[in-house]
């Protein structure tokens, strides 16, 4: 390595630094760059080949001669080791200069836009976010072309220096939301932000509560949809995932994919989904209530089914139910850890010997087998993975719950997760709305997804600038066409 400027000599320690001297005119040109983070024939062409043809002109005519449309000078050493980092080509005038034209010349590797891996859906555009933050924003701006879609970046992590860009509306999202999302990200200290998964548990109103409060997709169309509708979207370099907020409780339960259905088989879709995890929370704590305490409710139909398949069972209704329920868990790591299709046979083959080998050696009932799969296969419904998890976690409180109190046990545990609820926010917005505060005109897209003639109105509790998307007597006035 040749004579290395003295604000460089930190940067000189990696062995992926490069620098050499060029020689123009009577003076030197010092150019470093880390040969990992560059694109060579932007390097070679663009830069070091306009440079040798150019080299009888002054530094300050050498600057708008380059043909590469991001550079700058810049004397704020910060500003250039953080674009040095990220794949800029400095090139300093002197050994003793403290101003350097900085030229992008980042390499642009990374895999090209597929289908969505956790959100895969057979109707709508099967384009997924990628792991360039550049990308994901064309992936928007293609299907939101609105002058006012605002981008703001922010940095974050003081080793990372991760760029977050939060995407919103100008005159239509709420500004209070805006702010306090803004506010939220930047009052973030952290050293190493990896992922957008990190940012929202640190900006999440109450991260003690297993209740996720904003929703993270990997599908372009949906945040264009609710970016659209007023919410505020925020993404980051390096992670294939955005997230939206404000959002509440029900949003969890509605697969973007239903908007894509007629809307009458989108809604019964939406009312089995919700019934699942209904089922999936209460099914194992009904069965241990109602066995252990309330067994004169069981009706006499099925009293000699239950009694015949317990009968040979050592273990009380509880640790038969904790039993299950923990080899369905660990079915379900084991299957989400393993590559994909030794997790299929090991979810399959697993649950199939395993079930089967506990109902003949007695560990386990037939009845309750039945139960638990059945639980296990609704809390797939959920489309929302955070929310997924959160339901799966849920069954187990009030699993002991019912073991101590019966159906009283139950009750209580959803009054405590009822008022946990009440007092649960997303950027400041309810967690129960429009249920609680009780909004009337917001009911129309909650259980029941109604036709497009009656979407003419936002959302009133995101409280945005533009509440009527359109004139709804002219969307609903019949043309007749001229013969």
């Amino acid at each position: 390595m040749n004579t290395v400027p003295p604000l460089w000599k930190e940067l000189s320690d990696s062995a992926d630094f490069v620098c050499y001297e060029h020689k123009m005119n009577a003076n030197s040109l010092f150019i470093g760059y880390f040969k990992s983070l560059t694109e060579p024939e932007v390097l070679q062409w663009h830069i070091l080949g306009c440079l040798s043809s150019n080299s009888d002109i002054s530094f300050e005519d050498l600057y708008p001669l380059i043909p590469v449309p991001e550079k700058e000078i810049s004397t704020e050493w910060d500003l250039i080791q953080d674009k040095i980092y990220r794949g800029y080509v400095a090139i300093q005038y002197g050994l003793q200069s403290h101003s350097c034209m900085l030229v992008n010349a980042a390499a642009l590797k990374g895999r090209n836009v597929s289908i969505p891996e956790t959100e895969f859906t057979v109707e709508g555009p099967k384009e997924s976010f990628v792991e360039s933050l550049d990308v994901n924003l064309n992936l928007i701006r293609k299907r939101v072309p609105y002058p006012e879609l605002r981008i703001k970046e922010l940095t974050t992590g003081s080793i990372s220096k991760s760029r977050v860009a939060i995407v919103y509306i100008e005159g239509l999202t709420n500004e209070q939301y805006l702010h306090t999302c803004i506010q939220r990200i930047e009052d973030v200290q952290f050293d190493q932000i990896t992922d957008t998964t990190l940012l929202q548990q640190m900006i999440e109103d109450n991260s003690n509560s297993i209740f996720p409060q904003t929703i993270g997709t990997e599908r372009p169309d949906y945040v264009a949809w609710a970016v659209s509708s007023g919410q505020i979207c925020v993404l980051k370099d390096g992670s294939p995932t955005a997230f939206f907020a404000p959002v509440n409780l029900w949003q969890f339960f509605i697969t973007y994919e239903d908007y894509y259905l007629p809307w009458i088989i989108a809604s019964i879709l939406r009312l089995i989904r919700m019934f699942s995890v209904l089922f999936s929370v209460f099914a194992s704590p009904l069965y241990v209530a109602v066995i252990t305490y309330h067994g004169q409710s069981i009706s006499p139909v099925f009293l000699p089914t239950i009694i015949s398949s317990r009968i040979n069972v050592p273990f009380p209704p509880i640790v038969e139910v904790l039993i299950m329920e923990l080899v369905i868990e660990l079915l379900r790591e084991a299957g989400a850890r393993l590559p994909t299709k030794i997790g299929q046979t090991i979810g399959i083959v697993g649950g199939i010997v395993l079930g089967t080998a506990a109902v003949e050696a007695a560990l386990t009932s037939n009845f309750l087998l039945i139960i638990v799969a059945l639980s296990a296969l609704a809390s797939f419904t959920t489309p929302i993975f955070r929310m997924s998890a959160t339901i799966r976690i849920l069954r187990f409180p009030f699993i002991f719950a019912a073991q101590l109190w019966g159906l009283l046990g139950i009750f209580i545990c959803i009054i405590a997760m009822v008022a946990h609820l009440l007092r649960l926010t997303s950027l400041g917005m309810p967690y129960l709305v429009p249920f609680y505060p009780f909004r009337t005109s917001d009911l129309f897209d909650t259980v029941i997804r109604p036709p497009y003639s009656k979407f003419h109105h936002r959302y009133s509790f995101l409280r945005t600038r533009k509440p009527v998307r359109f004139d709804r007597e002219k969307a609903n006035t019949k043309k007749d066409i001229d013969e």
